[in-house]
């Protein structure tokens, strides 16, 4: 069972090589618009030569001596513009605050938006006055507290990544 199970999915396999390289025809309707199909039984259409690929391998890499063993890579060029230390640490500071003004702000968006769900049961408000407004303005804050504790989430990570 299993050996034709396999025979049976490398004749599929086969046919679908054969078939991606069909010939291709292009077809204009009587609009003028152009459309490309595998088949030119339609009025309008003309085979298209198209290009075989090249391929190009990669060149052959010099095997590994002992002087590029044993030599370190830097992180860039030596040209790269460097950063003093005291730079850097102002703007980490920076960047951390940043990231901590971020988290206070969802934190409080979060509290917002859990006070008007109100467990799944928000107030109706005077324009839902079917049922499926109502529903649909529920599903909408359900989403965006669950992206506002995402966002906290990634905050509190990226935080903690700073540390």
């Amino acid at each position: 069972m299993n050996r034709l199970l396999i025979g049976l999915a490398f004749i599929l396999c086969a046919q679908g090589v054969a078939y991606a390289q069909a010939d291709v025809y292009l077809c204009v309707d009587e609009n003028g618009k152009k459309e490309y199909k595998n088949t030119g039984a339609t009025k309008g259409c003309k085979r298209v030569d198209l290009p075989g690929i090249t391929v190009v391998p990669a060149p052959v890499l010099p095997p590994a001596t002992k002087k590029t063993q044993g030599a370190k890579t830097s992180a860039g060029p030596s040209d790269f513009p460097k950063v003093d230390e005291g730079t850097q640490k102002a703007r980490d500071s920076d960047r951390k605050q940043i990231l901590q003004d971020e988290l206070k702000t969802e934190e409080q968006k979060l509290a917002d938006l859990k006070k008007e769900y109100n467990n799944g049961e928000p107030e109706r408000r005077g324009d839902e006055r079917n049922f499926a407004k109502y529903q649909e303005r529920t599903t909408m804050m359900k989403e965006n507290i669950a992206r506002t504790e995402k966002n906290i989430e990634a905050l509190r990570r990226e935080l903690s990544n700073l540390k």
